[in-house]
């Protein structure tokens, strides 16, 4: 093939290694992707590549591994601003008596858009690419992920209390509906109803999110069967188990994102496959609150769909995918008593296709494949703590850390090139955080 006879292309990548995730089980060695547009064109051998495209940009990365973009499936991004507040205590003092209350004090349309700047430049320095986002302010959060060019699905909050955000039942199906419309169309943005937990939403609340989740054909993003006490006081209250009564009120299936899912009995974790119902394990969160363990094994072995999520920084304390993933490969065989169970490339599988699968976005991202979009993410694997390099996924799971992430691309856009924030002022960040942590102090001394 002569110059002229190449294809053009706008980038291409060269890695050491490139895991696809599909084909599962796969990670194919002196490998390129080259991209076109939001999109990527072809994955192949680097010397192939670099016969066959004339690329605007070439990024060579030799000791690195490519892979798909992590995808964090439950996040609560503007509570990064919280990180740290209300440390060692359950969920029920944790929530209601520590962090609602600053919340009450602190939150609005500057709290959230700060709060999700901060997270958008930790999850890019950690390789995250998109996030399933379940907070205030959806309107905010959305056209501050538009403004960096951040993957993401944004939640339309349900709870059955005045907030900030809303003081009724109506308005916060009216507001929910009015940032549904405004961002029905973005190729970035998307939306999911996103009713707090069974503790806190009425039948009629939940029936409600029902019927427009399927107008709007729209996943529910919920909080559910996270503690004990959450499990107890659903049957104290409505006399059935949280999922029971979802059942009943037809929002146990296809489109549920169910969160956590610590409680869970051989009967449930069928009728979870049975429905279609996918799961979003955040282990590290549910450790530190002592929640309760996630059943990821038996989950996977009965088909369901699993997702990795880091939860908020105020209960994880940080938002590294990285590390929320490890941890779930390593508990999920101490919990299930199998050393083979939940291997390293299960795990690689959950944290980016299969969170992605969870929300609804897997025929766009979460594997490195033609036609999906290019969000793609360089991991260096050159550094004496990644050495010998066996097995390249073994690596990436087991002794990885979010830090040897050195490029980020997000629908074919550089986030990240070589450790440094694109477009994103991170002294600015910074500088912001430390006037937040001044005023929440200020709050919580008063």
């Amino acid at each position: 093939m002569t110059e002229a006879d190449r294809q053009a292309c706008d980038v291409l990548i060269e890695a050491g290694w490139v895991v696809p995730v599909i084909p599962h089980g796969v990670a194919l060695e002196d490998h390129a992707v080259a991209i076109s547009g939001k999109r990527i064109l072809a994955v192949l051998p680097t010397a192939e590549a670099r016969a066959r495209f004339a690329p605007a940009e070439t990024v060579s990365r030799p000791d690195a591994a490519l892979i798909p973009g992590l995808v964090n499936a439950h996040a609560h991004n503007p509570m990064t601003l919280l990180r740290g507040i209300a440390d060692d205590l359950p969920l029920k003092v944790w929530l209601q008596q520590h962090i609602w209350p600053v919340e009450a004090a602190v939150i609005g349309p500057d709290f959230v858009a700060d709060g999700v700047t901060l997270a958008i430049a930790e999850m890019l320095r950690g390789g995250t690419t998109c996030c399933n986002e379940n907070y205030f302010f959806p309107d905010v959060q959305a056209a501050t992920y538009k403004r960096h060019g951040f993957r993401a699905r944004v939640g339309l909050p349900v709870i059955d209390f005045p907030t900030a955000w809303a003081r009724s039942d109506d308005e916060y199906f009216d507001r929910a509906g009015d940032v549904h419309d405004s961002w029905r169309d973005d190729a970035l943005i998307t939306t999911a109803f996103a009713p707090h937990a069974p503790y806190t939403v009425s039948d009629a609340n939940f029936e409600r999110v029902r019927m427009l989740a399927d107008q709007l054909d729209v996943p529910v993003h919920l909080h559910l069967h996270e503690t004990a006490q959450e499990v107890q006081q659903s049957v104290d209250e409505h006399g059935q188990r949280p999922i029971a009564r979802l059942d009943r009120l037809g929002l146990f299936n296809d489109r549920l994102i169910a969160v956590h899912m610590t409680q869970l009995t051989e009967g449930e974790i069928h009728l979870c496959a049975e429905r279609g119902v996918s799961v979003v394990h955040c282990p590290e969160s549910n450790l530190k609150l002592a929640s309760g363990f996630c059943l990821v094994c038996a989950l996977q072995g009965a088909g369901v769909t699993i997702a990795i999520g880091t939860d908020g920084a105020a209960s994880n304390n940080d938002l590294d995918m990285f590390g929320e993933t490890r941890t779930a490969a390593i508990l999920a065989k101490a919990v299930a008593n199998d050393a083979a169970g939940f291997s390293a490339h299960e795990a690689l599988r959950a944290a980016t296709l299969g969170s992605a699968k969870a929300m609804g976005l897997d025929e766009q991202i979460g594997s490195i494949e033609p036609g999906k979009q290019a969000d793609l993410v360089c991991v260096d694997l050159s550094a004496l703590e990644t050495q010998p390099l066996h097995n390249v996924v073994s690596q990436l799971i087991y002794a990885t850390g979010r830090h040897q992430v050195s490029d980020v691309w997000i629908a074919g856009a550089a986030k990240l090139r070589q450790r440094v924030l694109v477009d994103i002022d991170l002294d600015g960040v910074l500088a912001n955080a430390r006037q937040w942590r001044q005023r929440i102090a200020m709050v919580r001394t008063a």
